[in-house]
């Protein structure tokens, strides 16, 4: 199975999704390798416009990349699948890939840039999430497909 990367902007402020990622990471990483990145917000303030902003926050993610990475940005206007096609995707990734690198960006979401260099946007749902429970979300789902992959029962 190839590496999950996970790359976030900034740290989970609420203390019950903090809970829930690491719930699900320490899960996710009894089948694969995964590694949580935390790259620095910028402040959002008057006079600074939110392209600046994710200019910046896009050339701190894009330093975390390597040339191995197959990039997912995480956007609204992403592929969606249910959880089956997540696993089968995931399942069929691995077969060329070795680490998959899942970028979520913060309260302004990520730059054009970013979205345009990722090699595929997914969506979580057609629903606004917060970044924070996107990150949780993405995690729970990410150990519900491992457990697809590999029969378990916790995938109901």
């Amino acid at each position: 199975m190839p590496k999950i990367k996970i790359i976030v902007v900034g740290n989970t402020k609420s203390s019950f999704i903090k809970d829930g990622e690491q719930f699900y990471l320490e899960r996710l990483r009894r089948y694969t390798d995964t590694e949580w990145i935390e790259v620095k917000p910028q402040k959002v303030r008057k006079g600074r416009s939110s392209a600046e902003i994710l200019t910046i926050e896009g050339q701190s993610i894009e330093k975390k990349f390597l040339s191995r990475d197959h990039i997912i940005a995480l956007g609204i206007r992403g592929k969606e699948y249910d959880s089956e096609g997540l696993a089968k995707w995931i399942e069929r990734l691995s077969l060329s890939r070795k680490s998959l690198c899942f970028v979520i960006g913060g309260p302004l979401g990520l730059s054009k840039k970013i979205l345009n260099s990722a090699n595929e946007i997914l969506s979580l749902s057609k629903l606004t999430l917060t970044h924070e429970m996107s990150r949780l979300l993405l995690v729970e789902q990410l150990y519900r497909a491992y457990t697809i992959i590999r029969g378990e029962k916790y995938h109901k």
